[in-house]
C-alpha cells in the first residue's frame, strides 16, 4: 500500500519509551520469549521467539495504536478517530478506541479476510468496506477526517505509533539481558524503528551494542532501494502472502530511524516465508500470519549474520485458515516435503499399478492421484497420470525421479 508522509521526524528518547511502557502497562499482554532449540541450530546461536502473536488482537499492533490514542486531548477524543487497514492495525485501533471510549471508524477493502472484519466490528469500530486494495480506505479516511474533523490514526508514521511499538524493545531487553541480535520485519517500519531506537538506547545507556536486522518481503521491499538513494521511494510492490508488510513507500519519521539505529535491511522470497510458518508450526507450534514469520524466514534461509543472543519477532498470528492451509501446501512443497509428479503412460493396463510399486519401493507416499486420456498433446494411445506425493526432502525427490525413470517412466514435477 502507498502511505502518505504524516509528522516531521522527532528523535525518540529512551524516557520517551519509558513514558510509553508505563501508560502500557496492565493494558497489553507481556508475551513471552521462547528459546527455539531448531533456529539456535541453524544460526549456532540462542535464537528465542518473542511471541507478539499471542498479544492482544493477535499482533503488535495493539501497542502503538493505544499509546497514540492515550495521548489524544479530550477535544480530539470527542471528535473521534478514523483509520485505514485491511487487518491488524484496524483491529489495535478498533480495541484502543473501545477501551478509552472514543468513537472509531474504520475503512476497510472489499476483500478483507473475514477474521479481521470480525474481530474489527467486535472491538465496537463502525467498518466501511470500500475498495478493491487498501489504497482505496487510506483516501477515504483522510477524506473522511478532513471532511468530520476525527483523528487520523496513521499506521506507523508518527512519533507516538513509534513510542509505543518500541516498548517492545524495552521487554527484550528485561526478559534477555545479554541480547546481541533483533531480527524484526518491516512493512512501513513502524515497528523496527520503534524497536531498534529502544533497545539501541537502552544498550547504550548500559555500555552495550545490539545488532538490529530488518526483513522485509523481496515482493515489497521500499527500504533497500530507500536507504541506498537516502530518501524514501514509492516501488512497485508485487503480491505477496505476506500483505502485512506489504507497503510502497517508507514512512517520512520511520525510514529516518530506520537508517539510523537498523544495521541492515535484508529480503526473502515467498517461498522463504512459507517455509518459515511451516517450521513455526512444527517446530515451535506457533500459529503466525505471513509477515510475522518473516524475521524466521530470513534465518532460514542464510540471511542473517547473528552475535550472541538473537531474537526475532513474531509480530503477529491473523492468518485466515484459507491461506494457512494454502501456505502450509506451499510450504511443504518448498521444502521439498510435498511434490506433484506428471507421468504420460501408454494406455495399456497395469501402468498404474506398475507406478505405484516404484513410489514404494522409493518411499514416497502417495497423496492424491488423477489418471486421465484427455489433455492437450495426448496420442490416442496415451493416458496422463499426475501423482501428488509426500517426500523427505530434495534428495529424497531426486531418488523417487531417479527409481522412475530407471524404470522407463518420464515425469515432470507441476509447479506449486
Amino acid at each position: 500500500m502507498t502511505v502518505s508522509a504524516s509528522p516531521a521526524v522527532t528523535a525518540p528518547t529512551l524516557a520517551g519509551f519509558e513514558d510509553a511502557a508505563a501508560v502500557l502497562d496492565g493494558i497489553i499482554a507481556r508475551t513471552p520469549l521462547d528459546e527455539s532449540q531448531h533456529l539456535s541450530e541453524v544460526l549456532g546461536v540462542p535464537v528465542h521467539l518473542k511471541l507478539e502473536n499471542l498479544q492482544r488482537t493477535g499482533s503488535f499492533k495493539i501497542r502503538g495504536a493505544t499509546y497514540r490514542l492515550s495521548r489524544l486531548t479530550a477535544e480530539e477524543r470527542a471528535r473521534g478517530v478514523v483509520a485505514a487497514s485491511a487487518g491488524n492495525h484496524a483491529q489495535g485501533v478498533a480495541l484502543a478506541a473501545q477501551q478509552l471510549g472514543i468513537p472509531a471508524t474504520i475503512f476497510m477493502p472489499l476483500g478483507v479476510p473475514v477474521p479481521k472484519l470480525l474481530a474489527t466490528r467486535g472491538y465496537g469500530a463502525e467498518v466501511i468496506l470500500e475498495g478493491a486494495t487498501v489504497e482505496t480506505p487510506l483516501r477515504l479516511a483522510a477524506e473522511y477526517a478532513e471532511r468530520t474533523g476525527a483523528v487520523l490514526i496513521h499506521p506507523f508514521d508518527h512519533p507516538d505509533i513509534v513510542l509505543g511499538q518500541g516498548t517492545l524493545g524495552l521487554e527484550l531487553f528485561e526478559e534477555l539481558p545479554d541480547l546481541a541480535t533483533v531480527v524484526v520485519g518491516i512493512g512501513g517500519g513502524g515497528l523496527a524503528a520503534g524497536v531498534a531506537a529502544a533497545v539501541k538506547l537502552r544498550a547504550a545507556a548500559v555500555g552495550r551494542t545490539v545488532r538490529v536486522v530488518g526483513v522485509q518481503a523481496e515482493n515489497s521491499a521500499a527500504y533497500p532501494s530507500s536507504l541506498q538513494a537516502g530518501r524514501p521511494l514509492v516501488v512497485q510492490t508485487r503480491p505477496t502472502i505476506a500483505d502485512g508488510i506489504a507497503v510502497a513507500r517508507p514512512g517520512d519519521l520511520t525510514f529516518a530511524l530506520v537508517q539510523e539505529y537498523v544495521d541492515e535491511v535484508v529480503t526473502v522470497t515467498e517461498d522463504d516465508i512459507a517455509r518459515a510458518l511451516l517450521v513455526l508450526l512444527e517446530r515451535a507450534k506457533q500459529v503466525v500470519e505471513p509477515a510475522g514469520a518473516a524475521g524466521v524466514a530470513a534465518i532460514l534461509a542464510g540471511k542473517v549474520a547473528a552475535i550472541g543472543p538473537t531474537v526475532t519477532v513474531l509480530s503477529g498470528g491473523n492468518i485466515d485458515p484459507l491461506l494457512l492451509q494454502r501456505v502450509v501446501a506451499h510450504g511443504l512443497a518448498a521444502s521439498g516435503r510435498y511434490m506433484t509428479l506428471r507421468i504420460p503412460l501408454p494406455d495399456r493396463p497395469g501402468q498404474l499399478a506398475r507406478v505405484a510399486e516404484l513410489l514404494a519401493e522409493a518411499g514416497a507416499n502417495v497423496i492424491e492421484v488423477l489418471h486421465t486420456r484427455h489433455g492437450q498433446g495426448l496420442q490416442i494411445s496415451e493416458v496422463i497420470l499426475q501423482l501428488s506425493v509426500e517426500t523427505r526432502g530434495a534428495d529424497h525427490q531426486a531418488v523417487v525421479i531417479a527409481t522412475l525413470e530407471a524404470a522407463g517412466f518420464e515425469s515432470t514435477i507441476v509447479a506449486d
